[in-house]
């Protein structure tokens, strides 16, 4: 009889794995009977057609010739289709809840062989991996227990799970799993300031890739101490006067540990890092506040930022007639001639000013006084807002940089497209597709960026952080539209980087391989003003797998994580960005939206945070690579259609109703 059973039986799952050098049974009678004659314990695999990381797993080790002699001689091998056999798949689905451990497919499963649960998991890899033990070790340390303590399995699980995690950080290798991200998280939450948010101190930047990593952490955990000082950061920076209260968008920081006295230039980069995180944070709270700022911050964005040709400026200066500020600040007296005395006597309570000045003796416009405000407050403050902004039109402005920078425009590309998407506004998807087509047609040689432009001259070459960027920008529209000419640009763009600025040590070079003379080519890890952009490639890579289908772009991901990782941990504070992305690696939700009803999921898996999702539409299998893993999910998927959700390494079942998503995602999580 052959050794691996699988060649004659029906379900296209099973026959999936006839070839695999692996010597499987099938579930029954005589699997559980060749258990009980060998004395060895079973390994159990059940997962479906339709299963992606199902399909990862057989790859990397089902398929390997040293993988399975393991298998083959430590165990007894039993392959089961969830779909053909449900009440197989529930048994020992909840026994795996019952251990402790997260659920999904693939399930792997050791039992005793009278079919008794040891212990089990999900997807293990071909080799340790952010807190994940290899496939093999785990084979061989539940192999010897069984072995050497069979009357103390249950009691030894805890030694057990102990000597795996110790295989799931090899002596000498630096590992990042979820582990260490929370005890990060926990650590970054001692420096804010409980009271007005940001860090600690004076001066306060916004310092986004910070905040962004805390929000993921509630993400992740669901405890909301993670989600508060993000929320109250936010919160005082808008009621601040960092905040421009008249004309919208944030200045570069506050010299001040309270957001009240501003370094008054307003930078392209900071205000699209905070559209993002406004956006999320309204979805989450539901507080008009962070909507509103984050809309007026696009008023201003496309009232003063944005160029003719629909790319958008770098910087508005801080000052203006030789003086810091003065644009942006007020007298009573001028305020009450521009309103009149009562409504300025009561846009002065709202806004702090006072015939003495709040600072210096002028008056930075905020709400940080915690003053009771009505609907019926507000409706009375905006036109007044308004007048106050026609008079100050009339002031001599802030020098404009109005030069693109290819990097920037990519991170407010991806931020309208991406919060767009989030609150429904969908002017902002347009802004943003308005300019990405100026950089893609007026900023590129080939597939090659540039790195500046201004009238009509490009710098060239560009950077990695430019390429960086405006993949993630094409990433972020691609999800927000479907449109394929985006994901197109993503993969050209990520080739050209790949040729020109990859690093042999895992990362990417600042400068291309073929710039002007410098006495050094830069690899930094560090984020910036804006994120580092191994961090953003690091993320973008990790989404191209799933759109693509190409495990390639995985792997690519995690060479990078492999040679930069070792370097964030002595600086995690600076490595705030790959720290996220190290998060996304670990727990993306990958939505495949699949069927006749494919946008329809799609605008559902929209409504959902956009920093651990990624969306992936597919009417039919002809919109997707041949060799894309998709498809079979698609063969699998009722005719009007339906999602699959994987997270991690873990998929669920079908969800057939698009209301239902969310929770689906919640359950796969849980």
């Amino acid at each position: 009889m052959p050794e691996n059973r699988l060649a004659h039986e029906t379900s296209p799952y099973l026959l999936q794995h006839k070839d695999n050098p692996v010597h499987w049974w099938a579930w029954g009678p005589p699997a559980l009977a060749a258990a009980h004659a060998s004395g060895k314990p079973i390994l159990l695999s059940v997962g479906y057609a339709a299963c992606h990381w199902c399909h990862v797993m057989a790859h990397e080790s089902f398929e390997d010739p040293a993988t399975a002699a393991v298998m083959n001689e430590l165990f007894i091998n039993i392959k089961v289709d969830r779909e053909e056999r449900p009440d197989i798949d529930q048994i020992y689905m909840h026994s795996l809840h019952a251990l402790g451990e997260h659920g999904g497919w693939p399930l792997t499963m050791f039992l005793t062989p009278k079919g008794e649960p040891i212990w089990g998991g999900t997807y293990f890899p071909r080799a340790p991996r952010f807190g994940k033990p290899a496939f093999v070790d785990v084979l061989r340390e539940v192999a010897r227990v069984f072995r050497e303590e069979p009357a103390k399995i249950e009691q030894n699980r805890t030694a057990l799970l102990a000597r795996i995690a110790e295989r799931a950080r090899p002596e000498g290798r630096v590992v990042l799993g979820r582990p260490e991200l929370d005890r990060v998280a926990e650590r970054f939450l001692q420096i804010f300031d409980p009271v007005h948010g940001g860090i600690r101190g004076a001066p306060k930047f916004p310092q986004c890739s910070i905040l962004e990593f805390l929000w993921r952490a509630g993400l992740r955990s669901g405890d909301v101490r993670f989600y508060a000082p993000v929320e109250k950061s936010l919160e005082r920076m808008s009621e601040g006067g960092i905040y421009d209260h008249l004309g919208g968008g944030f200045a570069r920081y506050s010299v001040d540990e309270r957001w009240l006295a501003p370094h008054f230039e307003k930078m392209l980069y900071d205000n699209a890092q905070l559209i993002e995180l406004l956006a999320l944070a309204h979805a989450r709270t539901g507080k008009p506040l962070f909507h509103q700022r984050a809309a007026e911050t696009v008023g201003w964005l496309k009232r003063e930022m944005t160029t003719p040709h629909g790319g958008f400026a770098a910087s508005l200066d801080a000052d203006s007639e030789g003086e810091e500020g003065k644009f942006y600040v007020w007298s009573l007296a001028e305020i009450e001639e521009v309103l009149g005395p009562e409504d300025g006597a009561f846009f002065a309570a709202h806004y702090d000013v006072t015939a003495e000045g709040n600072f210096e003796s002028h008056n930075i416009l905020n709400r940080l006084k915690d003053l009771p405000r009505s609907m019926k407050d507000e409706t009375r403050l905006a036109p007044l807002r308004e007048k106050l902004l026609g008079r100050r039109a009339n002031r001599i402005r802030p020098g404009l940089d109005d030069k693109v920078l290819t990097d920037w425009n990519g991170l407010m590309i991806a931020a309208l497209a991406q919060a767009g998407a989030l609150l429904n506004e969908h002017d902002w998807i347009e802004m943003a597709a308005r300019a990405f087509r100026f950089v893609a047609e007026s900023m590129t040689r080939g597939d090659r960026l540039g790195h500046s432009w201004r009238q009509g001259r490009l710098g060239f070459p560009g950077l990695s952080s430019d390429f960086a960027a405006m993949i993630r920008a094409a990433i972020a529209l691609h999800q927000a539209t479907g449109q394929d000419g985006y994901l197109e640009k993503a993969l050209s763009w990520t080739a050209a980087l790949e040729r020109h600025h990859a690093d042999p040590e895992g990362g990417y070079f600042l400068t291309a391989d073929d710039a002007e003379g410098l006495v050094v080519r830069l690899a930094v890890t560090l984020d910036d003003a804006i994120p580092n952009p191994n961090a953003l490639m690091a993320q973008n890579l990790v989404r191209l797998a799933v759109l693509a289908g190409d495990d390639q772009y995985r792997a690519r991901a995690d060479r990078l994580f492999d040679g930069v990782l070792p370097l964030a941990t002595e600086n995690l504070f600076g490595h705030g960005a790959l720290l996220s992305a190290l998060d996304l690696r670990i727990r993306q939700a990958e939505i495949i939206c699949a069927g006749a009803r494919a946008e329809e999921f799609a605008r559902a898996a929209l409504k959902l945070p956009f920093l651990d999702r990624t969306i992936l539409r597919a009417k039919d299998a002809s919109a997707l690579p041949e060799r894309h893993p998709a498809r079979a999910m698609l063969a699998s998927a009722p005719k009007e259609g339906a999602a699959f959700v994987c997270q991690g390494e873990r998929c669920s079942l079908p969800v057939t109703a698009p209301e239902r998503l969310s929770d689906a995602v919640a359950a796969t999580r849980a």
